[in-house]
């Protein structure tokens, strides 16, 4: 081409000297290569993979393969029970130096004193998740005409929920002791209505609310994880305040990042079971939309959820800043079964189960080192992520879940049996020891190394081993019985070896220690249920008097020790004769600790476990028979109201 010459610019560069061009065009080509390059190399390749993969295809993942990282966390970083009975106690975000607790699988910080959950800061891999999977749950039931009977539901129940008599036992010791948990009950709820009503917990101490940014905005966590309690125990008044703060006060259009976990078991949970035991349509309405809000975060390209999501339009989700490599929490993902499968019974809105059925699918077609689950896994690439294996922290309530899924699904889910009994059978064959004085305890494994500790949070599998004997392999009744007894008989031990009579965060079994905490960072209690819910299942499952006498010592501690002015607080060491209190009433306290004690000292016909199954933050879900629910069904033109 010929360039027209132009009035004082050279034809030769357009005015350009050959340095300049030179100079130009290597700006040029270094912008080109800086935006491709981070097109290449952003997290997760995500990006990348949605530019070169049309909305309805899926990416490749690979499963089976082990991915051991070359740096690993170290021994003493473990997740601190969110979530999933829930996580250890030093796993720290990266902002916190505060000791951080876990409940469950607690994998969001839960620190002794003021909680490190106020300041964590997730390391964001922010996916926009895919919004079409919110239909909502009218929708669904008008497009397939499913409807749900509250009548219906009951008359699939083999006995009331509340029992012949409300559980009154039959002998008057046993009754004055249920009296005095329900008093105990009665004093929590009054200082949190007085002192931080609407909050989330009670700081006793300072006679204030918490709130916290765990639940991402939600507020109210001990009133709704409170519903069941209060109305088992028969303080009607005291429900009747708390249903109405749903109705008018929860607002579930909050804009904030929160824990998937904890929002599910706590609020889906309890607002769940305060459906199923009550039948009041606002539970149900509440808890339907929640649910919707939770979808996002699997929104994944292997469909493993993140640990955290916004709760608001945006519904991004992200990995925990101090899990490995972005990876997801078994604990977490695996604690998720219950709550998601009575959403879709009750919505109509198959989606929720495809959900956690496909975490499932994953799962059974990874190969895992010596039949043990790992604790991390990428929700990527679908790989393993280190190899630390705990029925504590981290990993508890995924084995928990298995068991339960089989049994409300009235013993018909064969692939949760499956699961679970191999589970079991390399847990035994890895974890289990027995220690030079005789107690059994279930190990930690690290890439094939034992670590001779169990947490508190571990104690809870004593009452899941006993609830899974009946329907082990043949011959094996007894011994999953006994092994039940045993691991509930150290757990108590950890108790009673303290001055305080209560147990510690973690206990040892090296270096001449048994059943005791080593470390002044295990030493602490914050009001935890795990044992106390072991010695329910045990009474109920043997009716050996021992576990009934051993809960009234708890309660005898707990009234001691940690009840003070305005509430009940955890300590900080159990071992002190003086003790210090760390200013906080657990929402869990209120819905666990509390409620397995008053069953433990019921008649065993309240909350029957013929009909019921017990979330790990104790919300009472029914066993679904589905075979008696299409029997007794009725079309809405019979008088049944389709869900709004």
């Amino acid at each position: 081409m010929v360039l027209r010459k132009l009035p004082g610019v050279s034809a030769s560069g357009m005015g350009l000297r050959l340095s300049q061009k030179f100079v130009f065009l290597l700006f040029l080509s270094g912008l080109v290569t800086l935006c491709f390059g981070a097109l290449f190399f952003l997290p997760d390749s995500v990006r990348l993979k949605r530019i070169f993969l049309s909305k309805n295809e899926s990416p490749a993942v690979t499963v089976g393969s082990d991915n051991e990282l070359s740096k690993k966390v170290p021994v003493d970083q473990e997740h601190q029970r969110t979530g999933l009975k829930g996580v250890e106690a030093n796993v720290k975000p990266k902002v916190s130096r505060k000791p951080s607790v876990t409940h469950g699988a607690r994998t969001v910080e839960r620190s002794v004193g003021s909680r490190a959950q106020d300041e964590w800061s997730p390391a964001r891999a922010h996916e926009p998740p895919a919004r079409d999977e919110r239909v909502t749950s009218a929708a669904l039931n008008a497009q397939h005409g499913t409807t749900f009977s509250h009548e219906t539901f009951k008359k699939c129940l083999l006995k009331p929920a509340l029992g012949k008599d409300q559980g009154n036992p039959s002998d008057s010791e046993t009754l004055k002791r249920r009296e005095k948990v329900k008093e105990m009950m009665k004093f929590a709820w009054d200082n949190y209505k007085s002192y931080a009503w609407g909050k989330n917990e009670l700081r006793p101490l300072t006679k204030n609310g918490h709130i916290g940014n765990m639940f991402g905005g939600l507020r109210g966590a001990s009133i709704v994880d409170s519903l069941d309690t209060l109305y088992i125990m028969g303080l009607m008044e005291e429900y009747e305040e708390a249903k109405e703060w749903v109705q008018n006060s929860l607002d579930l259009n909050s804009n904030g990042e929160a824990s998937l976990f904890e929002v599910n078991i706590r609020y889906v949970g309890g607002l769940l079971s305060a459906f199923y035991l009550t039948g009041a349509e606002i539970f149900k309405q509440k808890v339907l939309e929640l649910g919707e809000k939770l979808l996002p975060a699997f929104n994944t390209p292997t469909g493993i959820p993140r640990g955290v999501i916004n709760l608001g339009s945006s519904g991004t989700s992200w990995s925990w800043g101090w899990a490995s490599a972005g990876s997801s929490i078994l604990a977490e993902f695996g604690t998720l079964h219950l709550e998601f499968v009575h959403l879709s019974q009750l919505s109509g809105n198959p989606v929720f189960t495809e959900k956690v059925m496909n975490i499932r699918k994953l799962l059974n077609k990874m190969e895992k080192p010596h039949g043990l689950y790992p604790n991390f896994l990428s929700p990527v690439s679908g790989n393993w992520v280190q190899h630390h294996v705990s029925i504590g922290g981290l990993g508890d309530s995924f084995y928990e879940y298995l068991i339960k899924s089989f049994l409300m699904s009235d013993k018909t889910d064969e692939e949760a049996k499956k699961m679970y009994y191999s589970a079991m059978d390399a847990i035994e064959t890895n974890l289990v020891q027995k220690s030079p004085g005789g107690l059994t305890y279930v190990a930690e494994w690290r890439g094939g190394i034992l670590d001779h500790k169990m947490g508190h949070l571990a104690c809870f599998s004593g009452g899941m081993i006993g609830i899974g004997a009946d329907d082990g392999p043949a011959g094996q009744k007894q011994h999953y019985l006994d092994l039940a007894a045993e691991i509930t008989h150290t757990c108590h031990e950890s108790y009673s070896r303290s001055a305080t009579k209560l147990g510690p965060e973690a206990f040892r079994f090296d270096g001449g220690a048994e059943a005791t905490a080593t470390r002044l960072s295990d030493r602490y209690y914050i009001l935890r249920p795990e044992v106390i819910e072991s010695y329910m299942y045990m009474w109920r499952l043997t009716h050996d008097p021992k576990y009934r006498e051993w809960g009234w010592e708890a309660v005898e501690a707990l009234e001691q020790h940690c009840r003070v002015d305005a509430g009940f607080s955890g300590i900080r060491d159990v071992y002190a004769s003086t003790v210090s209190h760390d200013n906080m009433q657990q929402s869990f306290f209120l819905s666990e600790t509390l409620k397995y004690l008053y069953l433990l000292f019921s008649d065993d016909d309240l909350l029957s476990l013929e009909d019921w199954v017990f979330n790990t933050e104790a919300h009472p879900l029914p066993v679904i028979r589905q075979t008696c629910l299409q029997e007794h069904s009725t079309k809405p033109d019979d008088g049944q109201t389709r869900l709004e």
